[in-house]
């Protein structure tokens, strides 16, 4: 499929869950991998600077001025497990929770416990774009060093070496049209030269909103989307880029 100005595309911006990779395999594997192993990993890594760098931002997103206010509320284990589930039961795209989960993926990968599942088509479109001197990056609700992690142990090996830079929270939410200005900048970019692929059609506006081109990707198993302007896509192969 043509874009309307493919010539114009220096970087792609790709969204990961339901996109890249199965919705199933976040919500079948990794979330429960998160919840089923938090107790256990808190215990054995609570005072890791990384640990606790994923605390603070927890302690905010639940509204309290510092990490020490909201752990002193009970046993401090316990409080944040009690937070890890009450988010996740919500499906919250939680900057701390998000933080904390890559963190006990990340353990999970080096132990060889996980290994992420891309759809058939991304390595060799991924393959294709970097030969083409395409800059590509990830902005995904997850934290970055979750998906660097995600894409260094991939099915297919090593996906990494292919991604140039990675966007979550912190750069704003996925379906506003600031964030996608805030990865312009930081990509040095104009937005009309950056291409957007994502399942969901609220980030799509957002990020059209901003000026960047955008693609709508249906892939099997992800949730319908509302009527919308979005060009689509079943698989990455067909971007002629």
């Amino acid at each position: 499929m043509k874009l309307n100005s493919p010539n114009s595309i220096e970087s792609i911006l790709l969204d990961i869950e339901g996109t890249v990779s199965p919705v199933s395999y976040v919500y079948e594997v990794l979330f429960p991998f998160a919840r089923k192993y938090a107790s256990d990993f808190l215990h054995k890594n609570f005072d890791q600077p990384s640990v606790q760098k994923a605390l603070d931002y927890m302690a905010r997103d639940a509204g309290f001025t510092s990490k020490e206010d909201w752990l002193k509320t009970g046993e401090p284990i316990e409080v944040v497990l009690s937070e890890v589930n009450r988010l996740m039961d919500a499906d919250v795209k939680a900057t701390g929770l998000k933080e904390l989960q890559g963190i006990i993926w990340k353990d999970g990968y080096d132990n060889g416990v996980l290994m992420s599942e891309l759809f058939a088509d991304v390595p060799d479109a991924l393959s294709s774009w970097d030969k083409d001197g395409k800059n590509i990056s990830i902005y995904s609700s997850g934290s970055i060093g979750a998906q660097k992690i995600f894409f260094a142990y991939t099915k297919f090996g090593d996906m990494s070496k292919y991604l140039d830079s990675h966007f979550d929270t912190t750069s704003g939410g996925k379906k506003e049209s600031s964030s996608y200005k805030n990865i312009s900048k930081a990509l040095d970019f104009a937005p009309s030269k950056i291409l957007f692929l994502s399942d969901i059609v609220d980030e799509l506006d957002a990020a059209r909103e901003a000026g960047v081109q955008t693609i709508l990707v249906i892939r099997d198993g992800n949730a319908p989307q509302r009527q919308n302007e979005h060009q689509s896509i079943k698989s990455l192969a067909e971007l002629d880029l």
